[in-house]
């Protein structure tokens, strides 16, 4: 009997006594893992969170302010002070180099004289392709001292366009297409416009007449058929070479009622390339003190 008790007991207890199922274990595994992920998740979610919203935050910062940047631009350009005279001469510094009262406008492909700052005494704007000048170019730029157009497309120069230029002393226009002379300031003392068309008729008897501080005279490779009338007595140098010179008189450059007359001043005169024989006028040069240098047989 007691052995029958004993060994129900020991039934009864057994199942109680038995080692808890793995299910426990794998729970607290998965539960472990599972909340891995949920901080994953979480952190993931937070990131997402904060990035992308941030980045909608800063869509939404960067695409509506455009509409309020556009109006204030918009009401900023409104806003803007009228801009001052002396800005109009900025785009001709621009395009060319000022500096210290000189422009310097070469090979930039101009096809006329640029706005100039009134201030300018000096502009170089060679080897353009500028066609004409006019009284307008130069109107409000008394101190301009020296121009030089060389190797331009120049063919016509409107009357006047020098004569407010009282302080102008060389001019250069060589290398154009000029078929005329235009009216010269009178303080010029250097005078250039070789490798030109102008043919006599286009240089008019007093042209150079009340010119008298010029002394370097440069006419050579054009079409003159003879010497210029009234050349001033303050002349140095005359070129004139390389034309269709035919014929020299005893006034062209001295006076045929002087002989005691002397051109003292000039220093050279060059006529080679015409066709004339300078030979056969000798009482054309007995004022000079140097022969012109040209062809005498």
């Amino acid at each position: 009997m007691k052995t029958l008790q004993s060994t129900l007991f020991l039934l009864l207890f057994i199942p109680l006594t038995e080692p808890a199922p793995p299910t426990l274990q794998d729970s607290r595994m998965t539960y472990d893992y599972g909340t891995d992920n949920f901080e994953e998740t979480l952190f993931s979610q937070d990131f997402e969170d904060k990035y992308l919203d941030g980045k909608n935050i800063k869509e939404k910062e960067t695409i509506l302010p455009k509409e309020k940047s556009l109006q204030l631009q918009k009401d900023e350009r409104v806003m803007l002070p009228p801009l001052k005279k002396e800005n109009d001469e900025m785009p001709t510094c621009l395009l060319c180099v000022c500096l210290s009262g000189s422009v310097y406008c070469e090979e930039v492909d101009i096809d006329a004289v640029p706005p100039l700052p009134k201030e300018s005494a000096y502009l170089y704007a060679r080897f353009n392709k500028i066609k004409k000048l006019t009284a307008r170019d130069f109107a409000d730029i008394p101190n301009l001292r020296r121009l030089d157009f060389t190797g331009n497309l120049i063919e016509d120069i409107e009357d006047g366009t020098f004569s407010k230029l009282s302080l102008l002393e060389e001019l250069t226009l060589a290398e154009n297409q000029l078929l005329k002379l235009p009216v010269l300031p009178p303080k010029l003392t250097l005078f250039n416009a070789k490798y030109n068309k102008i043919k006599s008729r286009g240089i008019k008897a007093n042209t150079f007449k009340k010119l008298n501080h010029l002394s370097f005279l440069y006419l050579d490779h054009n079409a003159l058929e003879s010497v210029p009338l009234n050349l001033p007595e303050s002349l140095r140098v005359i070129h004139l070479q390389f034309n269709n010179i035919t014929s020299i008189t005893d006034d062209t450059f001295c006076k045929a009622n002087d002989t005691r007359y002397i051109r003292d001043r000039i220093e050279e005169i060059r006529l080679e390339g015409n066709p004339i024989v300078l030979g056969k006028h000798p009482n054309s040069f007995i004022c000079l003190k140097r022969l012109p240098v040209g062809s005498y047989f």
